[in-house]
């Protein structure tokens, strides 16, 4: 494999490869990015062939990004913002998430391999034709999804990104934090915010960066209000629209301590099912209690939320998402970090031009 893998960098100008890797994240199959290439570069390779010069790619691409091969040509002094008061400032947001691939497990490779050695035994030489061996198994998965963590540095404007990701657990995350944290010059960024959706382990991950405030998404709080309200109150009646309004503006503008007062005589009068709902909401929102700041937020001019991380998330695994679709944790992980890299400003052309610079 690694032969062949070389002969196609030496074989194919980076400019094809690039092709490659833009059809194979974009396009919805391999079948269908190796079809791509065909009507639109007059370029027939074979789609095993095509696939595998997108995965070894972004495998590089992965490396690039791990070894800091790819200089950034900004940092957090170039992150201005501007407080409600007037003032200019430099500000950047930092997020981290996790989102769960699809792989293919041991049990699903050993099908497989036994359904084609059925079909070389069964198929008469004739009809199949000289057949190549058949390669050796890769190590499947011990369950069916395994998790993948996502990084984000940001300016407000999101004008300057950062995307990084490890599938190496939670230690992972920590050093991919930490260094991606050193590359945007984030601890010298004069306001620095860390947002998360609500996992309370994603919180005590960011702190090991120099954050000054950490927020819970506001979505998030609000999605728990709603569904605590729907079930003591009843889904969209007026007490249910009241009082879900009271409260979000509460939180949003006055603070945790009103808040919490406003949720504890919201709970006395409950009982069985209707005081489980409230107990859980209230138990969701001491766990977070630094992280619901939003009124710190409004005064700051900060965000409340952490859609750019969910976008992230989105259109980092949007290549791997898909009925049946399983994957080796390797293979998702350079998909993901092509798009990765597209994504975090200006490094996909530097990569491309670093490619270009060192071609055999």
């Amino acid at each position: 494999m690694d032969r062949l893998l070389d002969q196609s960098e030496a074989v194919y100008s980076v400019g094809v490869r690039q092709l490659c890797c833009r059809e194979g994240t974009n396009a919805r199959s391999f079948a269908r990015g190796q079809e791509n290439m065909k009507q639109l570069a007059q370029l027939s390779l074979g789609e095993e062939l095509f696939r595998q010069i997108v995965e070894d790619e972004g495998k590089k691409a992965l490396q690039a990004l791990e070894s800091e091969q790819l200089e950034l040509d900004w940092s957090a002094k170039d992150c201005l913002a501007t407080t409600p008061q007037g003032q200019k400032t430099t500000r950047m947001q930092a997020s981290a998430d996790g989102v769960l691939v699809a792989v293919t497990t041991q049990a699903q490779k050993d099908k497989r391999r036994a359904t084609a050695q059925a079909w070389r035994k069964n198929t008469p030489r004739k009809k199949r034709g000289k057949l190549q061996r058949l390669s050796a198994i890769k190590p499947g998965s011990d369950g069916p999804y395994k998790q993948i963590y996502l990084t984000l540095f940001y300016d407000q404007p999101q004008e300057h990104r950062l995307v990084g990701l490890t599938r190496h657990g939670v230690e992972g995350l920590r050093h991919l934090l930490e260094r991606d944290a050193q590359r945007v010059g984030f601890g010298e960024a004069q306001e620095r915010q860390g947002l998360v959706d609500g996992a309370v382990c994603l919180k005590s991950n960011l702190e090991v960066l120099p954050v000054q405030l950490i927020t819970l998404d506001f979505h998030h709080f609000s999605s728990h209000v709603k569904a605590a309200a729907a079930a003591t109150l009843g889904q969209d009646t007026p007490e249910y629209q009241a009082w879900t309004g009271k409260v979000l503006h509460e939180a949003r503008h006055e603070g945790y301590d009103p808040l919490f007062q406003e949720l504890m005589q919201w709970r006395t009068p409950l009982r069985k099912t209707k005081r489980q709902a409230a107990n859980a909401l209230l138990g969701y929102a001491a766990a977070r209690q630094e992280m619901i700041n939003y009124d710190q937020c409004e005064k700051q001019g900060l965000d409340v939320g952490s859609g750019p991380m969910e976008s992230m998330c989105g259109v980092t695994t949007d290549r791997l998402k898909g009925r049946g679709r399983r994957w080796d944790i390797h293979n998702a992980e350079s998909l993901m970090a092509l798009e990765a890299l597209y994504q975090s400003t200006g490094l996909w052309d530097r990569y491309w031009a670093n490619a270009l610079a060192h071609r055999n």
